[in-house]
């Protein structure tokens, strides 16, 4: 009986064991059914959004292709737009030029009469040209925006008498630290001032007229008294010193009124450009012997101090640049040859490709034949083209 009921029971508990082992395979299966369904489901939707991605794609091509063309549209319109503003600005120039505001008083003819002949008999004396020179300016050939430092107004320029290479940073209109850097490379490769020799001046200057000439520095000492000085850049000091002999002096520049006296090199030597009030509040000038800082001689010129931002020399001829109080294009719009062989008729009006503000100085190198501009605090690099002048 015992037998009996254990080999019951024996078969009992197989039969129970096989019903569990059948049911963890039903488990198993549907298991393995559903996770088929989600990877079935998982690629549908990674095709589907292949495609997706394909066609946003298409359409994202489309678009910028699109773009790339309404750009083009949009900078041929903008260079025909700026074409048409440079054109409508000579013209106002041009305008300007020729129709000068009239006179609000009838003048005297005899009193017109007196004033031409002081002003023949002041400028009687011939001038004797040191040097062959016969060039003027026929346009600007190109221009070069090397960096930006210092304040927005400032003098940049190398020594205009000799091959030396050397670029010196006259930073503001009162200041008594020179920069000097060995080289026009080492001035654009360096951060700020950080590589350039100080220049400690005895006195400050004043304005934004010096200049570099034959290993001298020549500036106008600030103060009451307008006096030139000449600083000996190797020597470290003060060689030579004089009184600027000209009464009532006006700023050169009503755009730039901290100048009174604008020297400039040239071909021919050592320049001052001035302005008195004799002189009916136009521009002077004079030849100035860079050795003595005597005054050779002098020259009253027909170029209004009005609108007037900045000047230079070039072969005995000085170049006025005119401007707006509202920046717009300077251009030189008025010269004058100490050897009468170029009028204002014969000079064409010459445009400055200009970025910034105001031009606050402009430095002639007669052996690069570049003007050395600052403009806002940016050095800039003028380059000229000549031609010969027409004798009269």
């Amino acid at each position: 009986m015992v037998r009996i009921l254990r080999l019951v029971f024996v078969l009992f508990c197989g039969l129970a064991a096989a019903q569990q082992q059948q049911a963890l395979m039903d488990y198993l299966e549907r298991r393995l059914l559903a996770i088929e369904d989600r990877i079935s489901l998982w690629h549908e939707q990674t095709s589907r959004y292949a495609s997706e991605l394909r066609e946003f794609k298409q359409q994202m091509v489309a678009q910028l292709e699109g773009l790339d063309k309404n750009k083009e549209v949009l900078r041929s319109e903008l260079d025909s737009v700026g074409a048409r503003v440079d054109r409508v600005e000579r013209e106002m120039d041009y305008l300007e030029t020729q129709n000068g505001a009239q006179p609000c008083v009838d003048v005297d003819d005899k009193l017109v009469e007196q004033q031409v002949t002081v002003a023949k008999e002041k400028n009687k004396a011939k001038y004797s040209k040191l040097t062959d020179c016969s060039d003027m300016i026929s346009t600007i050939k190109a221009m070069k925006i090397l960096k930006r430092v210092g304040g927005s107004k400032g003098t940049w320029t190398k020594d205009m008498g000799s091959s030396s290479g050397k670029v010196y940073i006259f930073n503001s209109t009162g200041e008594d630290t020179v920069y000097e850097f060995s080289s026009l490379r080492e001035f654009t490769s360096s951060q700020g001032t950080s590589a350039a020799t100080s220049i400690h001046l005895p006195s400050a200057w004043g304005g934004l007229g010096h200049v570099v000439y034959n290993k001298h520095l020549f500036y106008v000492k600030e103060g009451e008294e307008l006096k030139l000085m000449k600083y000996d850049l190797q020597k470290s000091m003060v060689v030579d010193s004089a009184v600027f002999p000209a009464k009532d002096q006006l700023p050169v520049y009503t755009l730039n009124p901290e100048t009174y006296i604008d020297l400039a090199a040239d071909e021919e030597g050592l320049w001052a450009i001035y302005a008195t009030k004799e002189n009916q509040n136009h521009v002077s000038l004079a030849k100035v012997d860079s050795k003595t800082l005597a005054i050779e001689q002098m020259w009253d010129t027909p170029c209004p101090r009005e609108n007037a931002e900045a000047a230079f020399v070039v072969c005995g001829t000085v170049y006025v640049v005119y401007n707006s109080k509202l920046p717009s294009r300077s251009r030189i719009q008025c010269v004058f040859d100490v050897s009468d062989m170029v009028t204002n008729d014969d000079a064409p009006t010459v445009y400055f490709p200009k970025r910034y503000g105001t031009l606050s100085s402009l430095k002639y190198s007669p052996t690069e034949q570049l003007l050395y501009a600052w403009d806002d605090g940016y050095q800039i690099l003028y380059k000229l083209q000549m031609k010969k002048k027409l004798e009269v």
